[in-house]
């Protein structure tokens, strides 16, 4: 990518360093059903509660997140949604993936404990790539992954 100065040379640029994701923001059809889902079976906690910036409708947000905050699932609400199921297909969002160490087996039996369908602990082939697939109550599909060393 290049950007122009204000003498009209190019020069090139260079993107920040990322470090990591933050967050993400799902939008879910019953927040309090999902906090009480994301709370059980990922093991967050309740950090705090926000209204939706610049928004005069009432949406807001019920963030979860790991003690330390450095991993945070947003779970909104937005008064315009119909309600229609999520679709992967659509554009947007396609899936969530969390990185593990290496204890998928742990999570398959924590998930079974729940009640919570999953694909049980697989590998892609050629890679050294092991995950486990599953779907919150609004049919959004998560992924935990670990890579062998």
């Amino acid at each position: 990518m290049t950007s122009t100065d204000t003498t009209g040379a190019s020069t090139a640029s260079t993107a920040p360093v990322l470090v990591g994701i933050q967050h993400v923001g799902l939008t879910v059809s019953d927040v309090e059903a999902s906090v009480e889902w994301y709370t059980r079976v990922l093991g967050l906690d309740r950090q705090f509660d926000e209204p939706h910036h610049h928004s005069d409708q009432g949406g807001h947000a019920v963030v979860l997140g790991t003690p330390d905050m450095a991993l945070n699932v947003g779970l909104d609400h937005h008064p315009a949604n119909s309600g229609e199921p999520f679709n992967p297909t659509r554009t947007g969002l396609d899936h969530v993936c969390f990185q593990v160490a290496d204890a998928l087996s742990a999570w398959g039996t924590h998930l079974d404990q729940l009640g919570v369908a999953n694909s049980g602990v697989y590998a892609m082939e050629g890679t050294p790539i092991r995950l486990l697939t599953f779907d919150d109550p609004d049919g959004i599909q998560l992924e935990v992954i670990a890579f062998a060393g």
